[in-house]
């Protein structure tokens, strides 16, 4: 895998020159980042994808939040600014300060992105995605990649931030909590079959559920997996607004009576 081999491309990097990367980092990695991602897309949620929709919306769930979280204990953008030198590097740092970056790398966009693929659940277009091989194929690629560029950027605290700012998202990451819990509740209260596929055909396994218990089951599924991964979020928001408020404490100490007494001066002038 393309992941797999950047990965341990940086590894030799920095052994060449004569550094050593942990191997805790590299463990997590490969067994629960890379392990986690064949377990979801080669295990049970792949091969009953496109006939249990709990399959199916469990297995885009766990692709865009809990594989990226993994990946994210091996470090790869620490690894990646570790071991690149030059203009790679600097290219390295130009993007992750890019426009784009700082969009899904913004704690406030995640759940809402994610609230706005789950919706898709509660529509036709569900059993479009589900019954179509070259968007099975695409959900592999595609959904994995959009949860490392939201989850990677938070996780590396890559992206600064002011202390404004970040209190502003870790309140709004409050509300978003409610947002991401709304396609799940959907899917179970509703008691019709929203996406309209027609039954499977053919012998079926004596466990399978119907079409409206599976999509309960889809409901619980997508609920309970949309509100355990905003937690991370919430913590990772928390540290970086202690980190914020001790540098900013810290800044406010150094300086001396002087310019203290000019700052509350400066201060006072500008309000109302």
């Amino acid at each position: 895998m393309t992941a797999a081999g950047l990965y341990i491309a940086g590894i030799l990097a920095l052994r060449r020159r004569g550094h050593r990367w942990p191997m805790a980092p590299t463990v997590w990695f490969f067994a629960l980042g890379l392990g986690s991602y064949a377990w979801v897309s080669f295990g049970f949620l792949g091969a009953y994808s496109s006939e249990l929709r709990w399959a199916f919306t469990t297995r885009i769930a766990l692709l865009l939040f809990a594989v990226p979280a993994l990946m994210s204990l091996g470090r790869p953008v620490a690894l990646a600014r570790l071991a690149l030198s030059g203009r790679r590097a600097s290219r390295l740092e130009a993007t992750l300060r890019s426009r784009a970056i700082r969009l899904f790398g913004n704690a406030m966009f995640a759940p809402l992105f994610a609230c706005a693929v789950f919706l898709v659940f509660l529509t036709p277009l569900a059993a479009v995605l589900r019954d179509n091989p070259w968007s099975e194929w695409s959900i592999t690629v595609v959904v994995p990649l959009a949860g490392m560029l939201m989850v990677l950027p938070i996780a590396a605290h890559s992206i600064i931030r002011t202390s404004f700012f970040v209190t502003v998202e870790f309140l709004l990451a409050f509300v978003e909590m409610l947002l991401d819990a709304a396609p799940g509740l959907l899917l179970r209260l509703n008691d019709g079959i929203l996406d309209h596929a027609p039954a499977v055909l053919g012998p079926l396994p004596f466990w399978f559920p119907n079409a409206l218990h599976d999509q309960h089951l889809s409901g619980d599924f997508l609920w309970f997996i949309a509100e355990i991964a905003d937690v991370p979020v919430l913590i990772i928001l928390f540290v970086r607004w202690m980190r914020l408020d001790r540098r900013e404490a810290n800044r406010i100490d150094a300086l001396s009576d002087d310019e203290l007494d000019a700052l509350t001066r400066d201060h006072l002038r500008q309000r109302p």
